[in-house]
């Protein structure tokens, strides 16, 4: 029965989600109901429990989502993410519309531009294009997440998206750690996922099937002067750049920590090196902040720049504390009796002997659950980050290899129909779960197999 009280208050959970209920005012509700339920006292179980790791959470990442969110405004309200993805949209034309949204969408997401911007920036670009192509609109959503919600966020090394800052966190890793393992995943996610979309598009040209007759948030675009891509592009090679630099030039002194460390603060990092990959991007998001701020400034008048900042600023708190109270939800359910029966099952996925398997159906199945990448890896690794580094000691992996793994499985099963983000595309480009979801699932059925990939990959040829 322990059991069954913890899942079901996950149902509950998912259930409020889907409905577009807050998370941040549901998560705590259900976490105290599982609690009670199994003899906790609810009052230490909130503070105690619940808020420490919401808490630990938002120090840990408040800044890299603050900075990004900020970053991503900027770079909208000034019109430089929509001239780059117009200038790659128009340069591929019609006869290539879904392969120009897809490079549109990555290079935003890889740029460091957070996704949701990019859903804004790229959308009205790919939907004219589509309907001068006549194809479908209802692939547009499936189009935009094989550029922003798939390798780019996850896969590919040195992606500046939080999915591949989190494990680096936990493990001590870097951003760029299983280059190989992530750049094979990258473009075998990248093929696939556009060898379905052609086929989908091939499909509905045989069956006569076009646009389609839409009047929800169809875009118009309007003669409006863009700044030129070349400029635009800076602030993204600014990030990247600087990130690069902080994370495998710059050697960061230890000692830096010291005077801190001597202050015996609560949540301090263990080692330098937990901390090195968030501190590189929070550096190039700074300079790239300053950078778009210089660039724009003539394009954003009457105080342009300060609603941008403040738009950005306040967006990221509630994006972050959404995740902050997934991850304080976790934290109570591993508290209570029943979960050790589920950590047991959990520990027992060791096929072959290797801790990989464990991981990344764990990883999995907590993205699922809680239909967020960041929130599902947070909670993982949280729970059996440590476990997993002895477990891969003992077998001669080295930690750069759960990081890959762990990033790459952040971004499987969390495109469910109740994730944010996946909401968020329908409501931008105007379609229901019914028009576009199953694409879309089909997508995460890809995602998902290529952490089956990289798990056969890694057994096969042991690098990373």
């Amino acid at each position: 029965m322990e059991v069954v009280g913890i899942f079901l208050s996950l149902i509950l959970l998912i259930f409020v989600a889907y409905r577009g209920y807050s998370v941040i005012f549901f998560a705590p509700i259900f976490a105290l109901m599982a609690g009670v339920a199994q003899g906790l006292p609810i009052m230490p179980t909130y503070t105690e429990l619940f808020m420490v790791k919401a808490v630990t959470y938002v120090k840990n990442f408040f800044p890299v989502f603050m900075l990004g969110a900020v970053f991503g405004k900027i770079m909208e309200d000034s019109g430089m993410a929509k001239s780059i993805a117009h200038s790659i949209i128009q340069s591929l034309g019609p006869k290539h519309a879904m392969l120009s949204t897809v490079l549109a969408a990555a290079i935003l997401t890889y740029g460091g531009v957070s996704m949701f911007v990019v859903v804004f920036a790229v959308y009205p670009f790919a939907a004219a294009l589509f309907r001068e192509a006549n194809i479908p609109k209802k692939l547009v959503p499936a189009t935009i997440v094989v550029g922003a919600f798939t390798w780019t966020m996850d896969s590919m090394p040195g992606s500046p998206q939080i999915q591949n800052i989190i494990p680096a966190n936990f493990l001590g890793t870097s951003i760029y750690s299983g280059p190989v393992l992530g750049l094979f995943i990258s473009i075998v996610m990248f093929s696939s996922g556009m060898a379905w979309l052609l086929y989908r598009a091939k499909k509905a040209r045989e069956n006569g099937e076009g646009y389609g007759n839409h009047t929800l948030n169809e875009p118009e675009i309007k003669d409006i002067q863009l700044p030129s891509w070349q400029v635009s592009v800076i602030p993204l090679l600014t990030v990247l750049v600087i990130n690069y630099i902080g994370n495998n030039i710059i050697k960061w002194d230890p000692a830096v920590l010291a005077p801190i460390t001597a202050m015996k603060l609560p949540l301090m990092a263990p080692g330098i090196k937990n901390v090195i990959s968030a501190w590189s991007l929070i550096i190039g998001l700074v300079c790239g902040i300053t950078i778009a701020a210089v660039i724009s400034r003539s394009r954003m008048n009457n105080g342009g720049l300060g609603k941008a900042i403040n738009a950005g600023a306040i967006g990221s708190l509630l994006a972050i504390m959404n995740v902050a109270s997934e991850v304080g939800y976790g934290n109570v359910i591993a508290a209570l009796p029943g979960f050790k029966t589920i950590a047991a099952s959990v520990m027992d996925m060791s096929a072959g002997g290797s801790p990989l398997v464990s991981m990344a159906v764990t990883i999995n199945i907590l993205c699922g659950i809680t239909g967020s990448a960041s929130g599902g890896v947070s909670i993982a690794l949280d729970l059996f980050g440590k476990y997993w580094m002895d477990w891969a000691a003992t077998a001669g992996m080295t930690p750069d290899v759960l990081h890959r793994m762990a990033a790459i499985a952040s971004g499987g099963l969390d495109t469910g129909p109740h994730n944010g983000a996946i909401i968020t595309l329908l409501a931008v480009c105007g379609l229901t779960h019914r028009q576009s979801y199953p694409d879309i699932f089909v997508m995460t059925v890809l995602k998902t197999v290529m952490v089956i990939l990289a798990l056969v990959f890694y057994a096969i040829f042991k690098i990373a």
